[in-house]
């Protein structure tokens, strides 16, 4: 996006636009206290089809009982999990508790718009989970393992993600503080004054790679979750359990940050890129919001599936020869769709997954694997 702004004398930060339509007090409480009952229905929903183990014969391994781990995890601290749901709960009361409050001040804040849009586009995060061959640790409350779309995830589909808004949407709030001071501090000439978005999403790009890196390392270290193949080059920790591929996901992410921070910049006008964009493609454009929202849904959604695309090439490459050994959730099937656990030793029962032929770039399945003898890191020699 190369939208440009035109700075406002004194080099002060432009002044927020009121919305040309205002919802009448009363009626913005009653659609507040409304999406407050449907965010305690679908918290409910959750709550009635929680899960949490291997139960489905998809991904269960008959052969284990109970959910023994052969690796520790961060400090040897065994509850990790539970601090993780109970995180969850209190995450989602308050995220509720400020997108009622901010819906009630002004249903039309772009902020607000965009962050039910990085929430809305977990309905992608199977695919999301399935590409980059992140597998999650079954003992997560998820939903129901064989759902269609929930079935994707190379094991299960964990109830976490809902909290997406602050991972996606949360770089933006400290890029665009430092976009301003330093369009505080220099003359509307300046680079910073001249191309705002590039220098917002450059900001958004460092920070973005940076708070992924620490947040994505701590929670694989607990247990959360693990990327079960990765490209050895760029993978930090490569070929234990808990190798992340820092290169590739931590860049990745930002394909979705950068344009969720950019789409709610406001010009010295008051209007948002998002805004803009909608009144150059004609998209309702008497209705200036209903054109925002559209446009948001549009590019977050591709985005997102931008990301995903990414890991796919990489699938296809099969360079994502690192396997995370051992496997660290017996209770679980190996998920091998490419038979690189194999080659490296680890004992069955092997999952493909769901998408293991074409999509994954192989037309016949997964290959038939001759063990390698000189690689038994992640198993006993046969």
């Amino acid at each position: 996006m190369t939208t440009e702004q035109t700075a406002p004398t004194g080099g002060s930060a432009p002044p927020e636009r009121k919305p040309a339509e205002q919802t009448t007090p009363t009626k913005r409480s009653y659609l507040g206290w409304g999406l407050l009952a449907l965010a305690i229905v679908i918290l409910g929903l959750i709550a009635a089809n929680a899960r949490r183990g291997a139960v489905s014969p998809r991904i269960a391994n008959p052969n284990v009982t109970g959910a023994p781990r052969p690796v520790d995890v961060l400090f040897g601290f065994d509850h990790w999990l539970e601090v993780i749901h109970i995180g969850t709960i209190i995450l989602m009361v308050v995220v509720i508790t400020i997108w009622v409050r901010m819906f009630r001040r002004n249903p039309k804040d772009p902020v607000l718009i965009m962050g039910f849009m990085t929430t809305v586009i977990v309905w992608q995060d199977p695919i999301m989970n399935w590409s980059p061959f992140a597998v999650y640790n079954p003992q997560l409350w998820h939903w129901p393992e064989d759902w269609p779309l929930v079935s994707l995830s190379p094991t299960v589909e964990p109830f976490v993600v809902i909290g997406y808004v602050l991972f996606y949407l949360g770089p933006y709030f400290p890029a665009v503080a430092i976009l301003r001071r330093l369009q505080a501090a220099r003359s509307p000439e300046s680079f910073v004054w001249k191309h705002p978005l590039i220098c917002l999403a450059s900001f958004i790009l460092v920070i973005g790679f940076i708070f992924d890196m620490i947040l994505e390392v701590s929670l694989v270290r607990t247990g959360m979750y693990i990327y079960s193949q990765a490209i050895p080059f760029g993978t930090i920790f490569a070929g234990t359990t808990y190798q992340f591929p820092l290169l590739w996901e931590s860049l990745s992410v930002t394909f979705v940050m950068i344009p969720a921070g950019v789409l709610i910049y406001r010009d010295d006008s008051g209007r948002t890129v998002a805004e803009k964009l909608a009144q150059r493609a004609r998209i309702f454009p008497k209705r200036p919001f209903v054109g925002m929202v559209i446009v948001m849904a549009v590019i977050m959604n591709i985005s997102y599936f931008i990301y995903g695309g990414w890991f796919m090439a990489i699938k296809w490459s099969d360079q994502a020869t690192s396997v995370a050994c051992p496997w660290p959730y017996p209770e679980a099937k190996v998920y091998d769709p490419q038979g690189f656990y194999e080659k490296n030793g680890a004992e069955g029962p092997y999952s493909v997954g769901i998408w293991s032929e074409w999509m994954s770039g192989q037309p016949n399945g997964r290959p038939d694997v001759e063990f390698a003898s000189t690689s038994d890191r992640c198993g006993v020699a046969k």
